[in-house]
């Protein structure tokens, strides 16, 4: 079969010229570099705000803007970044030196990327389920970013586990998947390669076993909804969470078991058309996240995928805690050890980081 012939079989993104797969590919595969991940630092002021206020600094557009550029210029961070994802205030603002922060990146190798959704929202009759919105306008807000410089968007949809109310529900594994996957598609209409987030909170006292299952049928819904969709799937990344028993689960589980049920979800409807992963923290401290990620990586013999990370709480709370009892932002320290931190999660990104002892099981909680 010739490759001409190959590329007649493609399925999805019917709506793009060749042109725009291979614009969409292309970035896909620049963030699954190997060894690479995602900064992401895309908190909006209120969000960010309570970071700072936890720390004794002043939630100020202009501190907001020098905590980013930290983000951004530490010095060798390129070596293990391969995107970061803005919020829609940071893709407007400029370094020191007068340079947008999408070009700023752009020039070191980095992929700009935002975050188009809004606001959550409960869905009725679902105990408590709820569904992300920004749907309307997505079209317009897609071409704005790109033509201020993002070559990625990320919506994330959260869900959690509750066994005693059967949540996630059946209405809204469907309604967020289905929403994942509109936004997908608008998103590749408009050039951004889209990043679909269905993110399963660490909450509860499931089982892994029982996590398992959820986070199958829920990446099955994501996977199916997209390809329905007609999104371009080569064109596409996942964000998704560590598939794991919920805090409050009373069973203990080494890091390697955790690590085998992430690399089992995977086996079961992870599409290999799909260059690869970004997992969220989600809570995890870097030693845990970490510990998790190279182990997943190790475990992973089958699978073509990149395994990586997007991590925002698990890179940014440490250099935070940096400030705190002293005057602002300490950016020349926090820099130093955001860049030690970044040199983990390569390590991790490439199965090569040796986690101490106990960092990455999950310890049964006693009733």
């Amino acid at each position: 079969m010739t490759t001409n012939q190959a590329s007649a079989f493609t399925v999805g993104g019917t709506f793009l010229s060749v042109a725009e797969k291979a614009a969409l590919e292309k970035t896909a595969e620049a963030v699954a570099t190997a060894g690479k991940g995602i900064t992401a630092c895309d908190e909006g002021p209120a969000t960010i705000g309570g970071r700072f206020d936890d720390v004794g600094v002043e939630n100020t557009e202009e501190n907001r803007r020098l905590y980013r550029q930290m983000l951004f210029e530490a010095p060798g961070c390129e070596d293990f970044l391969s995107g970061a994802i803005l919020d829609p205030e940071t893709l407007y603002q400029k370094s020191d030196g007068g340079v947008l922060f999408p070009e700023l990146l752009t020039n070191k190798g980095i992929v700009p990327g935002v975050k188009p959704h809004l606001k959550i929202f409960t869905l009725p009759g679902t105990n408590g389920d709820t569904i992300m919105q920004g749907l309307d306008s997505l079209n317009v807000r897609c071409q704005e970013y790109y033509a201020a410089g993002a070559r990625f968007a990320k919506w994330r949809s959260p869900l959690v586990i509750d066994m005693e109310k059967k949540c996630p529900t059946d209405l809204a594994i469907r309604a967020n998947m289905q929403d994942l996957a509109r936004y997908a598609l608008i998103c590749q209409s408009e050039g951004l390669m889209p990043i679909v987030e269905p993110d399963i909170s660490l909450s509860g006292s499931h089982t892994l076993e029982e996590a398992i299952d959820i986070n199958i049928r829920v990446q099955s819904e994501l996977f199916k909804a997209m390809i329905d969709h007609g999104v371009y799937m080569a064109g596409s990344t996942l964000k998704p969470n560590v598939v794991n028993p919920g805090k409050d689960c009373p069973i203990s589980y080494t890091v390697e078991e955790i690590a085998e049920a992430n690399i089992f979800v995977f086996e079961q409807s992870f599409p290999v058309a799909m260059k690869g992963c970004n997992y969220l923290s989600g809570g995890q401290n870097l030693a845990n996240a970490s510990a998790r990620l190279s182990a997943i990586n190790k475990a992973n013999k089958k699978g073509p995928w990149n395994l990586s990370f997007s991590w925002s709480q698990a890179l940014q709370l440490p250099i935070l805690d940096l400030c705190k009892g002293k005057d602002g932002l300490q950016l020349e320290e926090m820099s130093k050890l955001y860049v030690k931190e970044l040199a983990i999660a390569g390590a991790s990104a490439r199965g090569e980081h040796e986690w101490k002892k106990g960092e990455g099981d999950h310890v049964g909680v006693k009733k």
